[in-house]
């Protein structure tokens, strides 16, 4: 905001912008409660949300039972105040989902792209359905978050390394910008899942964990000191180009599967090494859970009528001990740079392998790295991209409305 005199207008913009902040989250308040938050006079307060009210912004909800005297008016944030749009753009599939500005997811659509590839074709059809299915104008839109793997340019918001994306490339920003006439902004897909898992997942409230991501692709995000560390390129993270014993080294940055951690635990390699020891399954996910099945099963035996020492509990725990040995080279690279107090295994494969894999990682890391973080599986429920899309999506709109007043 620009600096100004402390002028009467501005301390009451000031006041406006406190109390609708307050109400921003959805949950109501009455104007003792408002006053009490923001040390305002109530009859300050009274004056704010008059012109809140005005503005459309604000409206009472009900009433506050249980008090001596008169029950006193519940104030909140009008929700239709503001719409937003969150996608994850995948190769072989765009889900969107469309929030209101307290944060309530009111539409979640799955769009096949049917060979697609246009960047403003694809977001543009997906957002229309979701907006149809919640009822929403796009025009009432007004911010929108993109989750796309690869690296994202921190200078120009722009994709500068999307592998499987390859119309995501320099310029695409400003297409969506110019199509939609909205505010856009392109994220990483695991910095967005680290997002959600900070909000509402195993992080939440920290301000510095590690969330790494196994899946079809392999990724990593960083939180230190509350944000998300980016890197002077954008590349914070892409571990899967990480040079590991066991790996050869990438010969191609296009092609990270040929070589670095990537080669040992991408889901493709994962799927393989589950064959071998008996759980061949069509994705690396179905197979993991079977084996992390089958090892819980060899628990509940051993703990009831005695250990088995062969059989598909035998291989699911030489698979799964196999698989943390080979996560854990990662994260202990990882750990011994940073040193963060919990490290989350996210993805397909981390979700699978819950925590009969985070344990057996977290005593890898311990046995050959000086930092032992602590290691759980995400706790996100729902698709964790598409979250934090549509979080930072609402954040955007709250700042956005904020800045109106």
């Amino acid at each position: 905001m620009e600096r100004r005199p402390g002028t009467p207008s501005l301390l009451r913009e000031l006041n406006d912008r406190a109390a609708l902040d307050l109400l921003l989250p959805g949950i109501p308040l009455t104007r003792t409660q408002i006053s009490e938050q923001t040390r305002v006079s109530k009859v300050t307060v009274a004056q704010m949300l008059a012109r809140l009210e005005e503005r459309g912004l604000v409206t009472v909800v009900g009433q506050q039972e249980g008090g001596r005297g008169p029950n006193a008016a519940l104030y909140s944030v009008v929700p239709s105040s503001a719409y937003v749009a969150g996608l994850y753009v995948e190769l072989d599939g765009v889900s969107a989902g469309v929030a209101d500005v307290t944060g309530r997811v009111v539409a979640e659509v799955s769009v096949n792209p049917n060979g697609a590839a246009n960047p403003v074709e694809l977001v543009r059809g997906a957002v229309d359905r979701a907006c149809r299915t919640a009822g929403v104008q796009m025009s009432r839109l007004s911010a929108f978050v993109i989750g796309s793997p690869g690296v994202v340019d921190p200078q120009t918001g722009d994709p500068s390394l999307a592998i499987d994306l390859p119309e995501w490339h320099e310029g695409v920003l400003g297409s969506l910008r110019g199509a939609l006439n909205r505010p856009v902004i392109i994220e990483n897909d695991v910095n967005l899942a680290a997002m959600a898992e900070r909000a509402c997942g195993a992080a939440q409230g920290l301000d510095d964990f590690v969330l790494v991501w196994i899946g079809v692709g392999l990724g990593m995000s960083a939180f230190l000191g509350g944000k998300v560390h980016r890197g002077a390129a954008g590349a914070a993270g892409e571990i899967g180009y990480l040079p590991v014993p066991g790996a050869p080294l990438p010969e191609d940055v296009r092609h990270p599967a040929n070589g670095g951690l990537q080669s040992l635990v991408g889901a493709s390699v994962v799927r393989m090494l589950a064959g071998v020891f008996g759980f061949a399954a069509p994705t690396a996910e179905q197979a993991v859970r079977a084996a992390g099945a089958a090892a819980a099963d060899h628990h509940t035996s051993a703990n009831g009528t005695g250990s088995r020492t062969s059989g598909p509990a035998a291989r699911a725990n030489e698979f799964l001990g196999e698989l943390a040995r080979r996560v854990a080279t990662g994260v202990a690279s990882v750990a011994v740079v940073l040193d963060p107090g919990l490290v989350v295994l996210g993805g397909d494969v981390g979700l699978a392998g819950g925590a009969a894999l985070a344990n057996r990682v977290a005593a890898e890391v311990a046995r050959i790295c000086p930092a032992s973080p602590r290691v759980v599986p995400t706790a996100v429920t729902g698709p964790p991209v598409l979250c934090g899309a549509m979080l930072a999506a609402v954040d955007q709109a709250r700042t956005d409305l904020l800045d109106s007043v």
